[in-house]
């Protein structure tokens, strides 16, 4: 009994942790790099402002949508590959662009007063994404 109540509220941490850091991603894609704005200003499309807030909203709103349901959709092989490359070479961009322009292990690494052990810091988060990754492959997807 104990021990599904520590699973469960474990299991909660780690989702709630998890929703966290992705949107804490996404609101420094939108807002730190200032892609959007970059964009509009681009473009010179600044009469339709309100088309991209829409569009920004009703895409996040969408992508949470289609992470709760249940939806399968079958296609070949190769196209779940190129897709599959294509989306970890988009996410592995984005969080090198987020690394590099926020600073972000020197500023993480002075707040938790490491700044001696840098590469202990990265070595835990590199073993803490693979150990992550095989979890999830393991695990979740049979």
């Amino acid at each position: 009994m104990i021990s599904d109540v520590f699973i469960r509220l474990s299991e909660v941490t780690i989702g709630f942790a998890a929703g966290v850091a992705v949107g804490a991603g996404f609101v420094a894609f939108l807002t730190v790099l200032g892609i959007i704005p970059r964009l509009i200003q681009l473009s010179k499309t600044d009469a339709f402002i309100p088309v991209y807030i829409a569009s920004i909203i009703f895409g996040s709103l969408f992508g949470v949508y289609l992470s709760f349901v249940d939806i399968s959709l079958n296609h070949p092989l190769i196209l779940l590959i190129i897709w599959g490359v294509f989306h970890g070479i988009f996410n592995g961009m984005l969080a090198a662009a987020l690394t590099e322009v926020l600073n972000v292990f020197p500023i993480l690494s002075k707040r938790i007063r490491l700044e001696n052990k840098m590469l202990w810091l990265l070595m835990a988060i590199v073993f803490g994404k693979i150990a992550g990754s095989l979890f999830q492959w393991t695990i979740f997807v049979k």
